[in-house]
């Protein structure tokens, strides 16, 4: 019913930024709450980022807290995440996911809908 697809990703240097949208389509989500994961290469999922609804509430993970920003467009259906200072440590597959429940979520389970991933490498 919502089907996500993230873009953006790619290789870049350490210290280097990067965009990720991830496009919704087959409903709006205007009204789920919507976060970022991502994997890395033998480590598990892990939260990245979270944005309500509207947009007015996020939340970030330590690791990532000042470098990455969450937004989200809704006129476009649309999730981005704006990364900055890239570190090797960043370099994973990054996942979008979207739920209709109401508020802000870093837990994996809440969501209901994933993306197929865009990977990221950052090169030292």
């Amino acid at each position: 019913q919502v089907q996500l697809v993230e873009s953006g990703g790619g290789l870049v240097q350490t210290g280097g930024s990067l965009t990720l949208s991830c496009a919704a389509s087959g409903r709006t989500v205007s009204s789920y709450a919507m976060g970022w994961f991502r994997q890395a290469p033998g480590k598990e999922r892990e939260f990245v980022a979270a944005v309500n609804w509207n947009g007015g509430s996020t939340y970030y993970a330590d690791s990532v807290k000042g470098r990455f920003t969450i937004s989200r467009d809704n006129a476009k259906n649309t999730l981005y995440l704006q990364m900055n200072s890239l570190k090797p440590e960043d370099t994973a597959v990054y996942y979008c996911a979207a739920t209709s429940r109401f508020g802000i979520h870093t837990v994996q389970n809440i969501y209901n809908y994933w993306g197929q991933g865009t990977q990221v490498t950052v090169s030292s």
